[in-house]
């Protein structure tokens, strides 16, 4: 297991964030803290990253790892190998490249992610 350090404080608020990202459905708020970027992830009701996000990429499936924690809604997980799981307010979750998700119900799903924010739904 790799060691991080910090060594340095950094505060920053995702409601003034360093960058945006508006994809359809979706609101990337990212913030840079020493040397992570860390990532508030909000998909609308209707979300589906194969809808939503692959139009911009051009990868037949989500290609980043994804490290994170639900704060709230659902979201449901295919990995390419038939895998599923479903993630919900209160969960951390890893996520492997190889995969398809889509928000589940009427609720915003809203997430923070600390792996894959830097290039999530990034133009090639």
């Amino acid at each position: 297991m790799s060691v991080n350090v910090v060594t340095s404080l950094n505060v920053k608020s995702h409601d003034d964030p360093d960058e945006k990202r508006r994809p359809d459905k979706s609101e990337i708020d990212l913030v840079t803290v020493g040397d992570y970027t860390i990532g508030r992830f909000t998909f609308a009701p209707g979300w589906r990253w194969s809808e939503c996000i692959k139009p911009g990429v051009g990868t037949d499936s989500c290609q980043n790892n994804h490290v994170g924690y639900c704060v709230a809604g659902t979201l449901e997980v295919h990995l390419t190998n038939g895998e599923t799981a479903t993630i919900t307010a209160g969960s951390s979750y890893t996520i492997p490249p190889g995969h398809d998700a889509w928000v589940v119900g009427d609720s915003a799903f809203v997430g923070l992610e600390f792996l894959s924010a830097a290039s999530f739904a990034k133009p090639d």
